[in-house]
């Protein structure tokens, strides 16, 4: 996750604020480094004819609800951010009177703290308090699992997806094969020419470990070897980055860069005018190969073009942190995912060191990836959808967007990860935002400042603590276990260990009827095979002047599979479907 964040926040009214904090009292709240200023133009940028990177992505460039207004909060340095700064941005956000807190900050998932030592989570606490809807990024440490952060019941967890346009370049060989990679580069290379090609380990420099030169480690490569060549890189170290592999072969003199990627995030590194592409490891076995197959293999690499209309999307993004969440796996975290790879927005006009753009021009706009672009659409959607319906609590929205999330990609086939594989809830939330279904979901699940205060109680913490930071009288219930988190009015399910020898779990949910009066829902499950789940009643009548209605679900994991077994709940009254989507860890 880049450090260099900051908070940005939607307003309503025609009020444009931005504040910046520094202990000197220096400087300015201008955009230095770019990031804020494009997740801000994503949440709520104004339309744009002609929008490009360099020509790439050609179009209307618009956030989410240009109507609206931001309001932006410096609160990191380039040094880092300080919890307390975050803190004091919330604080005067909330004092500013905004609607949305979106925040594309998030410490990594091996040093998180717990939900009152996080301040993230006790800001958002706060606003929650007041109303007002807090989304975060879910963290950039996938696909390892337990990796999610921003996981308090109160905060809207972002993971990130593909979308339908993709960017590859050629790789053409000197034996007339092509390959597709994936990349953002404006090439000077062409058909008619090609350029010695050599693997890493081949051009290291002396005394140089294979594993440093195949890696493209700083130090590592000979430039007399390497001059005038393209080279190929691997990415087993994950400290090394593509960019700075692509320096570090710059630096040798080399024509250009193929990197093997071993893990499964193909994702298009930007490497400017210096040629480049990433492939997968099938792709580089077979550009592998060649080279062992010839004394002078060659290779060239074309410039990037678009691919529109790409097929699967959305899938999880591979770097998008992964659940169940490592504090408590009774609230079913991420929550929802939004597009986050390739993401065009506005950014910072001015050339990064080492970057060589087309013409040493600067551009307007930027192709970026991460879970901090996911947050911000999420933003803009909930803005758009409050302009709709102004008097809906943060709550009710978020229900709106989880139940009626997308679960299908543009093949009309289930949700996929970067590994091909069906994505689970804990990787993909709900599933995809869909912000028109949200406008009308039928049934909603309100989650109250009291469901989480009965969560904090839940999860450990006494009553003298909670009374002091929410500044009331209130007590927790007199039997409080971690294993009654589930049971809090959220519009997900997850039990985190049900036992095989134990009875049937019990779990109790409310919806609020924000549909048509009279309407009839009706349930439907959809389970793994072996878990037993029950819903009861399975049908809720709701006529003129009855809004509210409780069910249960009864699960019974006697016979089902060990580990994580998810599924759904579906409410169906002829127009709407509710999805509540449930995880059980069954032992």
């Amino acid at each position: 996750m880049d450090i260099y964040e900051r908070l940005i926040l939607v307003h309503f009214r025609k009020l444009i604020g931005a504040r910046f904090y520094n202990k000197n009292r220096k400087g300015s709240p201008r955009d230095n480094i770019g990031h804020g200023t494009h997740v801000a133009s994503t949440a709520a940028g104004a339309p744009v004819d002609n929008a490009s990177y360099y020509g790439l992505a050609l179009g209307i460039a618009r956030g989410g609800l240009p109507s609206a207004r931001i309001a932006s909060y410096q609160a990191c340095l380039t040094d880092g951010c300080s919890g307390s700064v975050i803190l004091k941005a919330i604080d005067d956000a909330i004092k500013d009177g905004v609607d949305i807190i979106s925040i594309s900050i998030g410490i990594s998932s091996i040093m998180q703290s717990d939900f009152l030592n996080d301040p993230i989570a006790i800001g958002a606490f706060h606003a929650e308090q007041r109303g007002i809807m807090v989304v975060c990024s879910a963290g950039n440490d996938g696909p390892d699992p337990y990796s999610v952060v921003n996981t308090a019941p109160w905060i809207f967890t972002v993971s990130a997806s593909t979308i339908d346009r993709n960017f590859q370049t050629t790789v053409v060989l000197g034996n007339n094969q092509s390959y597709e990679g994936t990349a953002i580069n404006f090439s000077p290379l062409t058909h008619g020419k090609a350029y010695p090609l050599a693997f890493g380990e081949k051009v290291a420099a002396s005394f140089t470990p294979a594993f440093d030169a195949r890696n493209c480690i700083p130090g590592s490569i000979d430039p007399k070897k390497a001059a005038g060549k393209i080279i190929v890189c691997v990415n087993e170290d994950p400290n090394v980055s593509n960019r700075i592999k692509k320096l570090v072969v710059e630096d040798a003199k080399a024509k250009g860069l193929i990197i093997i990627d071993t893990e499964g995030q193909l994702l298009p590194f930007d490497s400017g005018t210096y040629p480049s592409a990433v492939i997968g490891e099938s792709t580089g076995s077979r550009i592998l190969s060649y080279i062992n197959s010839t004394k002078k293999p060659t290779a060239t690499i074309l410039p990037t073009k678009v691919v529109p209309r790409f097929k699967p999307a959305p899938v999880v993004a591979p770097f998008s942190s992964r659940g169940p969440g490592g504090l408590t796996e009774n609230i079913l975290k991420p929550d929802i995912m939004a597009p986050g790879v390739a993401i065009l927005a506005a950014i910072v006009p001015k050339i990064i060191p080492g970057y060589s753009p087309p013409g040493n021009k600067t551009s307007l706009f930027s192709i970026r990836s991460g879970t901090s672009m996911a947050c911000p659409h999420v933003t803009g959607v909930v803005a758009f959808i409050k302009s709709k319906h102004p008097h809906w609590s943060s709550s009710i929205t978020k229900s709106a967007l989880m139940t009626t999330a997308s679960v299908s990609n543009n093949l009309g086939k289930p949700l996929t990860n970067s590994s091909d594989y069906y994505a689970n809830p804990h990787e993909a939330g709900v599933g995809e935002i869909s912000p028109i279904r949200a406008l009308d979901p039928g049934l909603v699940f309100e989650t109250t400042v009291q469901d989480y205060l009965y969560f904090l109680c839940y999860f450990g913490y006494k009553p003298k603590i909670l009374r002091s930071i929410t500044n009331t009288n209130f007590s927790c219930p007199k039997i409080s276990a971690e294993k009654f988190i589930s049971n809090i009015n959220y519009p997900t399910i997850s039990i985190a260990s049900l036992k095989k020898n134990e009875d049937i779990r019990k779990i109790k949910r409310v919806v609020t009827n924000v549909g048509s009066s009279n309407a009839t829902y009706t349930s439907n499950v959809e389970a793994p095979p072996g878990l037993k789940v029950l819903v009861f009643p399975n049908r809720l009548n709701f006529s003129a002047g009855l809004k509210r209605a409780a069910f249960k679900i009864f699960f019974d994991g006697k016979e089902a599979s060990k580990g994580y077994n998810y599924g759904a709940i579906k409410w169906f009254d002829g127009l709407h479907v509710v999805r509540v989507v449930f995880a059980v860890n069954v032992e």
